[in-house]
């Protein structure tokens, strides 16, 4: 496998997406964070800035950057009739396939490393983490996991795939619905317990009754989502942008989650391209 690897990364340096994602990402990062500078020096002062409250925010695009490269990338094995020449010189499916999916991870590692170096750009005005060293390389490490999850993900479909533009298409239709299925949990989860507390007159605001809020999920049902929503790499990163990972526990059952995804979409993935008929 290592010399699948070598061509893999040799061809990754070459590679246009690669770029392009590479600079599309750094680009979003510098102007995103100069616009978190700027909201923090005209916003009121009482306010708390901070560098956290914008720098995971790569959390929830990097699987856009995962899917598109994916698609790009390992589609075009395909359609260059790459893979049938590495398994006529004597590679096996299996050292193919993690090769491929070996090279997606990193290069979704490259992507979000370049993000962690152009966000720093709002040190001068938002200063260093409040979080502390600790919380920055726990929420560092369940991105990694969370992205190799991603990675699997994606790597199985593009392996299955032979037509370049309909692995595109789906890879990133699947990222979209995984992204819009996460959102829709958390916010159920994000419904207060009551409602009221303040009600506009013609005199102005004053005090109302709290009431029970019909769209609140208790019980048996919230415990529900809260697994779906720390299981998903979706919901990982919508919790990791707005700083909700709170304890031990939780990145625990994260980082379980991802490496169970990984491991089952991997698995999954060589068992069903060992079969597939490639002519």
């Amino acid at each position: 496998m290592r010399k699948l690897l070598s061509a893999n990364f040799s061809r990754l340096w070459k590679d246009k997406i690669f770029w392009l994602c590479m600079g599309a990402m750094l680009i979003y990062s510098v102007v995103y964070m100069l616009n978190g500078s700027r909201q923090a020096t005209i916003d009121l002062s009482e306010y708390n800035y901070s560098i956290d409250k914008y720098y995971f925010n790569f959390a929830v695009v990097i699987g856009v950057f995962c899917a598109l490269f994916s698609s790009m990338f390992l589609g075009t094995e395909y359609s260059d009739g790459t893979i049938r020449n590495k398994i006529i010189v004597g590679h096996t499916r299996t050292s193919i396939y993690l090769a491929n999916m070996i090279t997606s991870f990193a290069a979704t590692l490259l992507i979000m490393f370049i993000w962690l170096i152009g966000a720093l750009v709002a040190i001068p005005a938002l200063g260093v983490w409040e979080m502390g060293v600790p919380n920055l390389l726990a929420y560092l490490f369940i991105a990694v996991m969370f992205e190799a999850a991603l990675s699997a993900i994606f790597t199985f479909v593009c392996m299955q795939s032979t037509n370049k533009a309909i692995t595109v298409a789906i890879s990133m239709l699947l990222f979209l619905g995984l992204i819009v299925f996460a959102s829709m949990i958390y916010n159920g989860l994000s419904e207060p317990e009551m409602t009221g507390g303040v009600r506009i007159t013609a005199n102005g605001m004053e005090m109302a009754e709290l009431t029970p809020n019909p769209n609140y999920v208790s019980g048996v049902t919230r415990t529900i989502y809260e697994f779906i929503v720390d299981f998903l790499p979706t919901g990982q990163g919508l919790q990791m942008w707005q700083l909700e990972i709170g304890n031990a526990a939780q990145m625990v059952r994260m980082l379980v989650s991802s490496v169970a995804i990984t491991v089952l979409a991997t698995l999954g993935g060589i068992f069903i391209f060992k079969r597939k008929d490639l002519k």
